[in-house]
């Protein structure tokens, strides 16, 4: 249902409430620039499609990191065209990297209006097992991480068995724990430790936290380039044909 809605398009309401927005923003964030303009259909009624929707989360990642509306319009206009949805999101991903984890709280009405369709005990359960919502002593509030809720609620319409879910999120929380673990301790060893070992000079120190900062985003931009490379070379292994006839 949800794919279906995306392909059609959505009103200009339907992309606010699925947002978390108003409708006044979205207008004035089209005026600013920070929206294309919609594909106007039948009875000139404007239609927004995922690319509106990704630019939105984007936006709001931006604010939760302190930038200014210029800052935020510089950034914008930097992003190279033709980007589609899916790297908008990626975007999102990584800008919010750039903040201490910030865990969200929402009722099932606030939520089910942010997936932009009803939740069913099974979804939920999926969507718990992708980590992209916690229950709490509430059954209808829960903690909720909005960049994964909107990927999950695109995988709810994916055949994909809850136990496969679960299987493939301790995969990857492994291999990426040990990457973590891995690199923090390259970072001491050969970066943290020399500069301790020339004494305690709070300016160094002031100095390494800012790049042990300013590492986190560079570091989980490398790991998903890296790890979008590997996937794409270990599908056409397993799947000659279709990649053939892509």
């Amino acid at each position: 249902m949800t794919q279906q809605v995306e392909a059609a398009g959505l009103t200009v309401d339907e992309l606010a409430a699925r947002a978390g927005v108003t409708v006044r923003t979205i207008r004035f964030y089209s005026t600013r620039g920070l929206l294309p303009p919609p594909v106007i259909g039948p009875r000139r009624v404007g239609r927004y499609g995922p690319e509106h929707l990704r630019r939105l989360e984007l936006i709001e990642e931006l604010q939760h990191q302190g930038l200014t509306l210029a800052a935020i319009e510089r950034y914008v206009q930097q992003l190279p065209a033709g980007l589609s949805p899916d790297d908008l999101a990626l975007h999102r991903a990584l800008v919010a990297t750039w903040q201490p984890d910030s865990e969200r709280t929402i009722a099932r009405a606030e939520l089910e209006r942010r997936a932009g369709r009803e939740l069913g005990e099974q979804d939920l359960d999926r969507l718990v097992a992708m980590d992209a919502l916690g229950r709490t002593e509430d059954p209808d509030v829960f903690r909720v991480d909005a960049g994964l809720l909107r990927l999950g609620v695109r995988l709810l319409d994916v055949p994909i068995a809850l136990k496969t879910i679960l299987a493939a999120r301790d995969v990857v929380l492994t291999h990426t724990r040990e990457a973590a673990r891995e690199l923090t301790r390259l970072f001491r060893d050969e970066v943290w430790e020399p500069y301790r070992e020339g004494g305690p000079d709070p300016e160094q120190v002031e100095t390494m936290r800012s790049l042990s900062a300013h590492m986190q985003p560079m570091v989980v931009q490398a790991l998903v380039t890296a790890f979008q490379r590997s996937m794409r070379e270990e599908l056409r292994a397993s799947f000659p044909a279709d990649d053939e006839t892509a």
